[in-house]
Parts: C-alpha cells; sequence; structure tokens
C-alpha cells in the first residue's frame, strides 16, 4: 500500500487521465474512490490518497502520481499465516486519562480486508481517521477493547501488572491465535514480544486504532466531567493541573497519581 498526503481533490483528476474510473465512496470519510484493474485508489477528508492493491501495479501507479500531494510512504507489514491476535495500548504516557487496551484477531483473509480500510500504526493518523478506522475494524475483526478510567487505574500499584493481565486477557477472550504484543518495559505476555509491533505487524496496527479511538473517548468523557477540555500527553499539562487544583477537583478520578508532574499538586 502507497499513501500520499496533502491531495487536494482537484489533483485526483489524475487518476482519471491515467484511465481510472470514479465510483461512490463507502463512507462519510471518503470524498471518492476509483479504481483500475487490481488498483483502487481512496481519497479521504483528510487528504490522504490510498493506492491498495497487487503491489507491482501500486507501485507503477504510484511513479506516475508524483508530484501529487506533498509526501509519499509506503506501508509493509509482515507476511503471517494463520490466526493471529495483535494487542496494544493507549494513554500509558498521558497525564490525564487511565489507560485503555485493545486487542484485534485475524486470518489472511481479515487481514486482507483490513489492509484495504488503510490500517496503519495510530501514530501516524489524525482522530478523524483513527474514529473512521475503529467504527470500521469493530464491524470486520474479532476484536476486545478496555478502557480503565483513572480512578480505577490508580488503584494499582504499578502500570505493569495493569498491561500485563489485560494484554492476556484480552488476547485469551478472542480464543486462539499466536499473540503479538507491542513490547513495553517489564512484559511478560504474548507469543511474540516487539517493540514498534504496531508498524510491523497489520493486527497490532489495528489495535493502536482502537485503543487509540477508547483513549479519544475516555478522554473526551473526562473532560466533560471536569467542565473544561483536557490536554493530550504530558507536555502541555500544567494549565490544567492547576485549574483542577483551583477548583479543589478530585484528582484520582482524573490523572494518574504517580506521575512526577502530579505530586506537586497533592
Amino acid at each position: 500500500m502507497t499513501v500520499f498526503t496533502h491531495v487536494k481533490q482537484e489533483d485526483a483528476q489524475k487518476l482519471k487521465d491515467l484511465g481510472f474510473l470514479a465510483s461512490e465512496p463507502k463512507s462519510t470519510y471518503e470524498v471518492i474512490r476509483y479504481t483500475k484493474g487490481n488498483v483502487t485508489a481512496t481519497l479521504y477528508t483528510s487528504g490522504k490518497l490510498f493506492l491498495q492493491g497487487k503491489e507491482k501495479d501500486v507501485e507503477k501507479i504510484a511513479e506516475k502520481l508524483e508530484g501529487i500531494g506533498k509526501k509519499q510512504e509506503k506501508i509493509h507489514f509482515r507476511k503471517e499465516e494463520g490466526w493471529m491476535i495483535g494487542s496494544d495500548e493507549s494513554l500509558k504516557g498521558d497525564t490525564f486519562g487511565g489507560i485503555t487496551i485493545a486487542a484485534v484477531k485475524a486470518d489472511a483473509k481479515l487481514r486482507q480486508k483490513l489492509e484495504k480500510l488503510g490500517v496503519a500504526d495510530s501514530k501516524k493518523l489524525s482522530d478523524a481517521e483513527v474514529q473512521r478506522l475503529a467504527e470500521e475494524i469493530k464491524r470486520l475483526v474479532p476484536c476486545e477493547v478496555t478502557s480503565l478510567l483513572p480512578e480505577e487505574y490508580n488503584t494499582y500499584k504499578g502500570v505493569t501488572m495493569l498491561l500485563n493481565k489485560y494484554h492476556q486477557k484480552l488476547a485469551q477472550d478472542l480464543q486462539g491465535g499466536i499473540h503479538v504484543v507491542d513490547e513495553y518495559p517489564g512484559c511478560t505476555v504474548g507469543n511474540i514480544r516487539e517493540t514498534k509491533a504496531e508498524s510491523k505487524y497489520l493486527e497490532v496496527a489495528a489495535a493502536s486504532i482502537l485503543a487509540r479511538s477508547a483513549a479519544l473517548s475516555q478522554i473526551a468523557f473526562l473532560s466533560t466531567q471536569a467542565g473544561f477540555e483536557l490536554p493530550k500527553g504530558s507536555t502541555h499539562v500544567k494549565e490544567a493541573l492547576e485549574r483542577m487544583k483551583k477548583e479543589k477537583q478530585d484528582f484520582r478520578k482524573f490523572v494518574k497519581l504517580h506521575f512526577k508532574n502530579v505530586a506537586q499538586y497533592l
């Protein structure tokens, strides 16, 4: 699969010039779809153009589209056989929010469908793309998602124990398959443990999307409870922490109490 970013709708005229035929979008996030032989080109509202199909055919089309958009990147996942289960988490490094963990199960046929959806490492996707893909993934493959709010997260003595517990539980709930885990410090679960597994295994990439989608929903919920929009990450959180302290809000319900940047406000 090849992806072009920053593509404008008028740029897609190049596809028509190459003999592609337009068809109706399959979701509200798509601008239009084009097909020619074994290659499908999908333009999304985010400005990303996905070229999918047989690798050689995609490469030939990609060469002819040089100059379209601003960036081109290829996505290559490892070739796998049989049933695989990939799991990943989100919010682990965020000050606000607890944690979300997701697992996805797929075989060769489902992997092909996931690839056609445009599944990729969630860190390379916008929030809107994550939400779109999460909806599609849930309809397409067996999956499990757990979202722990800060109040429950803070009852655990360490995040490693929590992650080991839920990565294993979600994989077991999916019943059967080689379990690939995006490795974290202290990881003791999974048949395969690899760092940056979300860029190597399609199932882990799909799980990273579901975990991040759940994280976005959790932060939105907590923002409603707090009465203001909570920041993501841990870099620009000082103002939000100061506001919470001034308003005498219960930190247990919103943040990770063991984070160093939180300690001074307790």
